[in-house]
């Protein structure tokens, strides 16, 4: 029988707009209604991320259903950045309710958004596949990381959820006006293909130097003498 986490680890944020979204974030939590808890703004990033996908997959009939991916990526995080401040500006934090809800509503709303890419044209299968692996194992080496080490990095190189965000809004804005980009001599690539590509590449190696990092740490503090 495994350990049961208690979710008393470090959130490691140290993405490029962290210090102006805590405080935009705090902000708006001060000013939210008491009847608005924490758990709808969660089934509101879940939603959010379901309408995103829905909206990517009717984009191939009607190209303007990509400003609903833009909208639906902007509930996105009001409703899944929100949730954990109001709980911290209410004082009412429920940590290990709330790590495994947010963290599975990551993965469901993940899934949903490339589901909707896989099927819309701008992305082929195969590399939304790919990506969606690729951000599983990450997810998997960062949860096991706060179990063992007690620290949940949530950015890397600068890169938050938030920065991908704004990222993938401003690829589907791209995609009003081209799906194809032209690289070097080798012809025109969708879009969202060179994108997934990169995307792959770089979590590959997020995962690689963080589990070579927490690996090396562990058996550093764990060594049999």
């Amino acid at each position: 029988m495994t350990d049961i986490p208690d979710a008393k680890h470090v959130r490691e944020h140290a993405s490029v707009l962290m210090r102006s979204e805590r405080r935009l974030l705090i902000w708006i939590a001060q000013r939210l209604p008491d009847q608005i808890t924490p758990d709808h703004l969660s089934s509101l990033g879940l939603l959010a991320m379901l309408l995103a996908g829905l909206a990517f997959w009717a984009s191939q009939w009607e190209p303007l259903a990509l400003l609903v991916v833009v909208a639906a990526l902007a509930l996105n995080w009001f409703g899944d950045s929100l949730d954990g401040t109001l709980a911290r500006v209410r004082n009412r934090q429920r940590p290990r309710y709330g790590f495994y809800v947010d963290h599975v509503i990551d993965v469901a709303g993940t899934l949903f958004l490339l589901g909707g890419l896989a099927l819309s044209g701008h992305m082929t299968p195969l590399i939304a596949l790919g990506v969606l692996i690729a951000y599983l194992m990450v997810c998997a080496e960062s949860y096991l990381a706060a179990h063992t080490i007690g620290v949940f990095r949530m950015a890397h190189l600068g890169i938050g959820p938030t920065e991908l965000r704004i990222l993938l809004a401003a690829g589907s804005l791209f995609l009003l006006f081209k799906t194809t980009v032209p690289l070097g001599g080798l012809g025109r690539f969708l879009l969202f293909d060179i994108g997934g590509i990169c995307a792959i590449a770089a979590l590959a190696v997020t995962f690689i130097v963080s589990a070579v990092r927490n690996t090396f740490r562990l058996y550093r503090e764990e060594t049999i003498r």
